[in-house]
Order: structure tokens, then sequence, then C-alpha cells
């Protein structure tokens, strides 16, 4: 059950109410942005909600226990704080939200409705469409350790203990050719083909600046010169000149671990965990390991 200040209440009790819905975001940068259905800008927090955003919201679905809350939130790309290119680089991907109930004649009467986080986006040619989801939706995510083959833990973290600040898993260069998501890159010579395959790059300059993506192949051209793949093509297009960073990648596999960064001591998965395989296997007479002695030694 929801509690309001006592102005806001006798407000909502009143024969005429002066109210309207706010919506403010929290993008994956820190940027925070705030919309409002109002035809005036509103501001509380620090934040200003921004008028006529094109941000509609449809009806919230809640309920009692934990099942997840969920509304739509649509909009146009009219507006001067949404821009394409950032729904397409992922900016607004699980982004913190906060749903208000205010009194647009004194915002200081308001109330929060709900809390969540953006969930699916999807885009058209004009608009957009986000889905809001509650903070329940957390409780849907898997949480500890999964028993599996590969590592679990996340290249360079106090589980695993890779430095990828050291000079043999970290390189700065810049792009000399570029088609698509692969490009030729200056100032990663010394390094071995592979040793960024499944890293990352965090761009320094350039019109992706501050973004980080993800490294599919690191391989050495016929020219002695190193490329990288990426998995998919960044927001905005890749030119040369662009400087980046770009850290050393992990398959998460033991070979990986001991053979790349000798860290076999601090691998996180289970490499002789028994497979499928091996639970509907059946001993035969024709086997002559059949002798009680330990598969793997």
């Amino acid at each position: 059950m929801k509690t309001f200040s006592a102005g806001f209440e006798e407000h909502l009790s009143g024969a005429c109410t002066t109210l309207c819905w706010c919506w403010q975001v929290t993008r994956r940068d820190g940027v925070t942005l705030g919309f409002t259905d109002h035809d005036r800008p509103i501001e509380f927090d620090g934040v200003t909600f921004e008028a006529s955003s094109g941000f509609t919201g449809s009806d919230i679905e809640a309920g009692l226990g934990l099942a997840v809350d969920n509304m739509e939130v649509e909009g146009a790309l009219s507006s001067d704080v949404i821009i394409e290119a950032d729904i397409a680089a992922g900016l607004y991907d699980d982004a913190a939200i906060i749903l208000y109930r205010v009194n647009w004649s004194d915002p200081a009467q308001r109330a929060v409705m709900q809390r969540g986080n953006i969930g699916e986006v999807s885009r058209g040619e004009l608009a957009f469409s986000a889905e809001m989801r509650s903070l329940s939706h957390r409780l849907n995510q898997n949480t500890g350790r999964t028993f599996q083959y590969g590592c679990d833990a996340e290249l360079g973290d106090e589980r695993c203990g890779v430095n990828l600040l050291s000079a043999s898993y970290f390189g700065a260069g810049s792009v000399a050719g570029v088609s698509g998501r692969v490009f030729v890159c200056a100032g990663l010579d010394g390094f071995d083909a592979d040793l960024f395959s499944w890293g990352s790059v965090v761009w320094l300059s350039g019109a992706n600046q501050g973004a980080r993506v993800k490294v599919k192949v690191h391989k050495i051209t016929s020219e002695g010169a190193a490329e990288l793949s990426l998995w998919q093509a960044p927001a905005r297009p890749i030119a040369p000149g662009d400087t980046f960073n770009v850290f050393a990648g992990c398959a998460h596999t033991f070979a990986a671990c001991a053979d790349k960064f000798d860290n076999a001591l601090n691998y996180r998965g289970f490499p002789h965990m028994p497979g499928a395989d091996f639970v509907t296997a059946y001993a035969t007479q024709d086997e002559q390991t059949n002798d009680g002695s330990a598969i793997v030694k």
C-alpha cells in the first residue's frame, strides 16, 4: 500500500487535481534524464523532466507476490536527448528507472510509484518501445556459482588474479584501416595472434569514444599488422585514426587458463566434471579398464 505526504494526500482527495507522470532514467554510462507527459518542464531533485518528450506509458501491471510487474514506455526519436545511436549502443539497456506521480502545480508533492529497470528495447524507423521491469525481475536471474566445465570468473577479477593492466595483456593502438567491424591496428606490434581474442576494446577517441566493445578474433595479417574483428559493429562507424585500449581475452577453458595466462591454479571451472556420456555409460566385458582405478589421474 502506498503512503503519501499529508499535503499530497489532501490534493489527491480534492475535487480537482493537477497530476502528471514523470520518468527518471539513469543510463548505463551514469547520465540521468527526466521525462514527463506534462506540457511544461518540471524540476525536482536536481533533475529537469523534459516536457512533451514523446514518452507515453502503458497501464502498469502490478500484483501481490514476487511476480515481475511490467509496463511499456513508448516514445519518438525526436527528443534532443533521445538519440537512436545511444539506444543502438545499449546505453539504455538495464538502465535504472523511477516512475513518479507528481502534482505539477507543486512538484514537492510527489510519490514514487515504481522502481525498476529498462528491459527489452525495440526500435522502429521513427519510434522506440522500452519495457520497464520491476525490481523483482532480479529474482529471476541466476546467482551463485554454476558447476560447469568453463570458468565462471571474469578475466582480471579478484577470483581470476590476472593483471590486465600488465604490459603482457594490455595494448594501446589506433585504427590504420577499417572494413565494417574488422580493422587493422597500428601500435600492437609484438603481441602474439589470438591474445586479444575474446577481449575488449575501449575507444579513447572518435565517434565511439567511451564505448567498450567485445573482440571476436585477433590475428596477424600477411603484412605483419594486428587485425581485430569485433563480435558486432559499433553503433557509430569506426574511422582511421581512432585510438583505443585493448585488453586480452579468455575463452574460459582450462587450456586457455593454463597455456595463455599460466593461471591454472586459479581456474574456476570444473574441467574433469563427468558429462552426459559418462552418466549414461556402462561397463562391458571387452573393456580393459574395468579395474576400479581413477578415470582422471
